[in-house]
């Protein structure tokens, strides 16, 4: 269609210093009608990576695309205002020290979200890992978090992304989040596509950040993420190490990971992601090991208990936030710690059993840790 036309989408900045505008509904995909952001606007603007630009451009005859010559706004702002925006990099990090109480939310996995407040409570900025086997309720867990997010903080912008994922469920995915935005590159895509999608939402929860946004993050997976960042380099200068994966893979994935952080000046980027285990491939152990203690806080879950069809299969003793202190009330961690010293005694099974019918007799956490004395557990 020639003439003047509206734009607006997602800036992906190439190599030369172009942009193109990537469609939410295409998973930021490269398309042929993207709209084009001349060099000039680029630099005129200051514009970066991730940011959501609205304007207008002139699609000339035996083009698909328009070329932008107007812009007017970016990230939801005027162009003057955006220029006012710090730096993500430059913002001062600070410890997580708001708690996003997922278990107040009523759902079918609201069991799940009370565990997850009481034993690993996830704060604004926090970074975590969900470690987890093969089906024991990784998805399901990600997903009440999801629910739980979109119910109780309205304010915050959800972003679900799902890499090397399989089709069905990027539309189950699709169909529950009714909020939030949802990223998906299948598994019938290539490397290259999982991993510039990945450097994309980077950039796009970034700009959000600095436009004074909260922002949270659920990625599935971190590992799948990692092999594909393996499959995207490589040359004659690379050194493969254990596992088959290559000397330099961590760099980019580690970047992704370590965005995570909540700042002074109240905006924040928070990232929940799975890293798999017990796959039986040693290049997803040689993963997880290096992610390992990178994150500040860590829910793990146990096969065994998920063959035993005990859920939430929460591994107790694996999991914990650190400085929690920042998040619970001296109280209510005085009796966690309490709670924790009981669990410990038994078996994996047990504790969790305990724990479970516990939490089912009272409606809330509140109520629950109120009435809470060791002799009850």
């Amino acid at each position: 269609m020639q003439g003047l036309q509206s734009c607006v989408g997602i800036i992906d900045i190439r190599k030369d210093g172009t942009g193109f505008l990537r469609q939410p509904a295409n998973d930021l995909a490269a398309k042929d009608s993207d709209a084009v952001v001349p060099k000039d606007l680029v630099h005129r603007f200051a514009l970066k990576n991730g940011s959501l630009i609205e304007g207008s451009g002139f699609c000339s005859a035996g083009h698909d695309s328009p070329r932008m010559n107007k812009i007017d706004t970016i990230d939801g702002q005027t162009p003057s205002a955006y220029r006012r925006n710090k730096s993500f990099k430059k913002r001062t990090v600070i410890d997580p020290d708001f708690h996003y109480e997922l278990g107040l939310h009523p759902q079918e996995g609201q069991l799940s979200m009370r565990v997850i407040d009481l034993l690993c409570p996830i704060g604004r900025g926090q970074r975590a890992l969900l470690v987890a086997p093969p089906r024991t309720g990784k998805t399901t867990i990600m997903m009440d978090i999801a629910k739980a997010m979109e119910a109780l903080y309205p304010d915050v912008h959800l972003i679900v992304l799902l890499v090397d994922e399989r089709p069905e469920e990027a539309t189950y995915w699709r169909r529950t989040i009714t909020k939030g935005e949802v990223f998906v590159s299948t598994m019938d895509q290539s490397p290259q596509n999982h991993a510039r999608l990945s450097e994309l939402v980077q950039f796009r929860a970034e700009r959000l950040v600095e436009s004074g946004k909260e922002v949270v993050i659920l990625l599935d997976s971190l590992t799948r993420m990692t092999r594909a960042f393996n499959n995207t380099i490589g040359g004659n200068n690379s050194r493969t190490m254990s596992g088959g994966l290559d000397s330099k893979v961590f760099q980019r994935p580690k970047h992704f990971f370590g965005a995570a952080r909540n700042t002074e000046s109240g905006s924040s980027l928070t990232i929940i992601a799975t890293a798999l285990i017990d796959t039986g491939s040693r290049m997803d152990q040689v993963i997880f090991e290096e992610f390992k203690g990178t994150g500040n806080m860590e829910l793990t879950l146990d096969r065994h208990l998920a063959d035993r069809r005990v859920y939430p299969a929460v591994s107790i003793q694996s999991t914990a936030t650190r400085k929690e202190e920042k998040l619970l009330t001296s109280n209510i961690l005085r009796k966690v710690n309490i709670l924790r010293r009981v669990l410990s005694r038994l078996r994996p099974r047990e504790a969790m059993e305990m724990l479970a019918d516990r939490l089912g007799r009272y409606e809330s956490n509140k109520e629950f840790l109120d009435a809470f004395s060791s002799d009850d557990v």
